[in-house]
């Protein structure tokens, strides 16, 4: 029998993403439903494992990271990819540096980014047309999600409405802008996630994008390639992880801003069309040095006022 340790603070995340994934099922159906079956499935299960050698519980915190990894994929993602990136998440991003508590990196970006990396290919084929429960329309690749269309021509037409609303192709569960906003606000309201994170990070992307586009720079992408893509999901539900960010307030807006920078200069200069998981990735690793940077300067500051 599976025991879960409790943990009110990722429940609190769950019932956050609640009305996302309940929008992604709308948007594809079965497809949403069987990716977050095999993520949940195969997540919690790899943790049992290793903790029951620990005469340990399993976090409920594993299951934020197989709901957010299950969100970050296409809608025909092959289910055995799903396994793979689900399993290397939990294993190699958490339970190898001790379990709860102790991983450096976010596990649901880790195992995101590593199957990306790995099925680019079949990854980039796995849109699908949004809407209807997942009923039948035209396929779509990776060349016709709007952040890719802006990728390749930075003055194309692009529907604002349907990126606000939700209703364009990419990820299982990054579209709907306005309802990831509304789920920010609940968690910042009730103190689960770092609001100085939130904001310095999406304030930090938005001020690049421009000077980069209104500079002229080839490859910006205009103010409203943050709405599309997963930045706003990424900013929100992951930058926020409270294990791998930063802990003291100044830390956690200069791990923001590095995280929205790092972000906007990959997709701009890369030849990665996204550009989130690169920069958790970065933020992560940089978190304990800014806390440290931060620690000394506010010490030597207190030093000389006495």
């Amino acid at each position: 029998m599976i025991v879960f340790q409790k943990q009110p603070v990722m429940r609190r995340v769950l019932v956050a993403l609640a009305p996302v994934y309940a929008f992604s099922i709308w948007l594809y159906g079965a497809r949403a439903l069987a990716i977050a079956a095999v993520s949940f499935a195969v997540g919690v299960l790899v943790e049992w494992l290793f903790e029951r050698k620990r005469a340990g519980k399993v976090s409920e915190a594993v299951l934020v990271t197989c709901a957010l990894y299950s969100m970050a994929l296409p809608p025909r993602t092959p289910l055995w990819i799903v396994a793979v990136g689900i399993a290397f998440a939990v294993f190699m991003a958490k339970e190898v540096y001790g379990g709860f508590g102790r991983n450096v990196f976010n596990p649901a970006i880790a195992g995101r980014l590593f199957v990306y990396i790995a099925f680019a290919t079949v990854l980039n084929k796995g849109y699908a047309h949004p809407g209807g429960f997942g009923a039948p329309g035209p396929d779509v690749i990776a060349s016709a999600t709007p952040l890719a269309m802006m990728r390749a021509d930075p003055s194309a037409a692009i529907d604002l409405p349907s990126l606000l609303l939700g209703f364009r192709p990419g990820a299982v569960g990054e579209s709907p802008t306005l309802l990831i906003a509304l789920c920010a606000i609940y968690l910042m309201a009730t103190k689960t996630a770092s609001w100085r994170i939130i904001v310095s990070e999406l304030a930090a992307g938005a001020v690049l994008t421009a000077a980069l586009f209104f500079g002229g720079v080839k490859g910006a992408l205009p103010l409203q390639g943050l709405l599309a893509g997963s930045y706003l999901f990424v900013a929100v539900f992951m930058a926020t992880d409270p294990v791998s960010a930063p802990k003291k307030p100044l830390s956690q807006a200069i791990y923001g801003a590095f995280i929205g920078l790092c972000t906007v200069a990959i997709r701009t200069f890369s030849a990665f069309p996204e550009g989130t998981s690169f920069g958790i990735l970065l933020g992560n690793t940089f978190a304990p040095f800014i806390d440290e940077l931060v620690t000394k300067a506010q010490e030597a500051r207190k030093g000389a006022k006495s």
